[in-house]
C-alpha cells in the first residue's frame, strides 16, 4: 500500500492552496519529539495532532548551502550545481564561496512565478543576492550587505526600522555565552516580526521562512541540552519555547487556509571529536604541500593524490582537472577511490569507527554537473565532525562549537494526516509545495511530490 496514498487523494482535486513552509534552521526530528513530549513546545504538539510529524533524510554532504538549495530546487547537487559553503575555481585552487548566481536549477518560487504565481522568501541560506521574482526575497546566509539581500528595495525602510539582522554575530561566543545568548534573542525578535509583518500583509501563494538562530544555538550550546546542570539548559528549552510561541501564532492564523510545513535542512547531535581529515591524509601519504605551514590549497604539492574540504568531501587530485594534479582518470582513479573507501572505513577514534559510510560519487549525484562533484563523500558516525581544514598538526581535536550537523535526522510536518513508514527525503518538498499550489512539474525534480 502507498503510505502516501491518503495525501495523494486528498489533494487530488484540488485547484491550488496556499502554502506555508516554516524552516527550523538545524532542529533535529529527535529533539522536536522530545520537546513535544516534554512540554516545552505545547503548541507543536496540538499542531502535529492534525497531520503527520517524519524523520527527514537531507543532502549528502550535510551542509545548509547544499541541503536547502536541495529544498528549493528539489533537484541533487549535479544538477543545481552547490557542493559546499565554499569551492575551488575551475582549474585551479583558489577558493571562492557560491552565492545564488551559481545556482544552476530553477528555484521553487521562480517555477511558481512562471505560472503567475506570488511568494514570499524570507531568510533561505543560498539565495544571496537577492534575485528578482514575483514577490518578496530577504536573503540568508551567507548574505553580508542587507540592500543586496533584499528585494525588492522598498523594503529596506521596513526592515532597518526594526534592527534586522542577517544573521547572529557567532563571534560573541567567543567573547561569552551570555552576549551570544543575546544576539539570538535579538535576531529572533527582528525576524519573527518581519516574518508576521509579511506574512499578514503581503499577498502570497507561497510564504517560505526560515529561523536559523536554532542551528546557530545548537553549534555552541549544544551541550547545554544534554547536561541539567549547564548553566545555559533553561535558556536553550526557553528558547525553542519562544519559537514554539511563533508557529502556533502562524499556525493559528492560516490554521485551515491551506498547506502547512515544517522542515529543517539537517538534524544535529553531540560532537565527541573533530576530525580533521587532510592531517589523516597527510600522514598516510595521500597529501603533501610545499609549504611548512601552507596557507591554502594553492601550497599542495603536485605529488598529492587527495585532499578534503569542508564538510567531508574528498577530491581526487585529477591530471587536467587541477594545475598540479597526479593522478589520471580510468584505472588508477579507479584503483585510489577503492583504495580510500577500504581505509577510511576502518578510521577509530578511541574505538570507535570514524565513518559510517563511504559514497563514489556516481551513488549521491546525477546530472550534468558530476563532474565538480566530489569523488567520494563521507557520511560520519554521529559526535565525529570532519572538518576540512589544513592548518591542523594533529588528528583530532575539540573547539568551542559543541553541537554537529546529522544527515539522517531532520523534521518535516505537513498539516495532513497518514500513517507512513515511509522515509521522506528533503528533495521531496518543491514537488510537494507546488503539487499543493495546483501545479503539476514531476518531471523537474529527483523526487515526487508526497501529495
Amino acid at each position: 500500500m502507498d503510505v502516501w496514498k491518503s495525501l495523494k487523494s486528498k489533494f487530488s482535486k484540488s485547484t491550488g492552496e496556499r502554502v506555508i513552509i516554516l524552516g527550523l534552521d538545524g532542529a533535529p526530528y529527535t529533539l522536536i519529539k522530545q520537546f513535544i513530549q516534554d512540554g516545552t513546545m505545547p503548541n507543536l504538539a496540538r499542531i502535529v495532532e492534525d497531520g503527520t510529524l517524519s524523520q527527514m533524510d537531507t543532502s549528502i554532504p550535510e551542509i545548509s548551502s547544499v541541503a536547502w538549495t536541495t529544498f528549493f530546487t528539489g533537484v541533487n547537487a549535479a544538477r543545481h550545481g552547490i557542493y559546499g559553503f565554499m569551492d575551488l575555481k575551475p582549474n585551479s585552487y583558489e577558493m571562492y564561496f557560491p552565492n545564488s548566481q551559481n545556482v544552476r536549477a530553477k528555484a521553487l518560487w521562480e517555477t511558481l512565478g512562471d505560472h503567475g504565481k506570488r511568494s514570499v522568501i524570507v531568510n533561505v541560506p543560498s539565495t544571496y543576492p537577492a534575485r528578482p521574482l514575483n514577490g518578496i526575497l530577504i536573503s540568508g546566509f551567507v548574505a553580508i550587505d542587507l540592500a543586496k539581500a533584499t528585494y525588492p528595495a522598498s523594503l529596506l525602510p521596513m526592515l532597518e526600522r526594526v534592527n534586522y539582522q542577517l544573521d547572529v554575530d557567532s563571534a560573541k561566543a567567543r567573547e561569552s555565552l551570555e552576549l551570544f545568548a543575546e544576539s539570538l534573542l535579538a535576531v529572533l525578535e527582528a525576524r519573527e516580526k518581519v516574518l508576521w509583518d509579511l506574512l499578514v500583509h503581503e499577498q502570497w501563494d507561497l510564504f517560505v521562512g526560515v529561523i536559523t538562530e536554532t542551528d546557530r544555538m545548537h553549534h555552541y550550546l549544544w551541550a547545554a541540552i544534554e547536561d541539567l546542570r549547564h548553566p545555559y539548559h533553561d535558556f536553550f528549552k526557553s528558547f525553542y519555547t519562544r519559537v514554539d510561541r511563533f508557529i502556533g501564532k502562524v499556525y493559528e492564523w492560516f490554521h485551515e487556509k491551506g498547506v502547512f510545513m515544517i522542515m529543517s535542512d539537517h538534524g544535529f547531535c553531540k560532537i565527541q571529536k573533530e576530525v580533521y581529515l587532510n592531517h589523516w591524509l597527510a600522514s598516510e601519504g595521500y597529501l603533501r604541500f610545499s609549504a611548512p605551514n601552507p596557507q591554502s590549497y594553492g601550497d599542495i604539492d603536485k605529488v598529492s593524490k587527495a585532499f578534503n574540504m569542508d564538510p567531508a568531501r574528498i577530491y581526487i587530485h585529477l591530471k587536467g582537472k587541477y594545475p598540479y594534479g597526479s593522478v589520471s582518470s580510468g584505472a588508477e582513479y579507479d584503483s585510489l577511490r577503492e583504495e580510500l573507501k577500504s581505509r577510511l572505513l576502518d578510521i577509530k577514534v578511541d574505538g570507535a569507527p570514524v565513518i559510517q559510510r563511504v559514497f563514489f560519487k556516481e551513488e549521491i549525484f546525477k546530472g550534468p554537473f558530476i563532474n565538480e562533484a566530489p569523488d567520494l563523500l563521507l557520511l560520519p558516525n554521529w559526535g565525529f565532525d570532519i572538518k576540512g581544514t589544513i592548518t591542523k598538526s594533529c588528528f583530532t581535536g575539540n573547539s568551542l562549537l559543541t553541537g554537529m550537523h546529522t544527515q539522517n535526522d531532520s523534521t518535516f510536518f505537513i498539516n495532513v494526516k497518514h500513517a507512513s513508514n515511509e522515509r521522506v527525503n528533503i528533495m521531496n518538498i518543491a514537488p510537494t509545495a507546488l503539487k499543493a499550489t495546483g501545479i503539476e512539474v514531476d518531471r523537474e525534480f529527483d523526487a515526487s511530490s508526497l501529495i
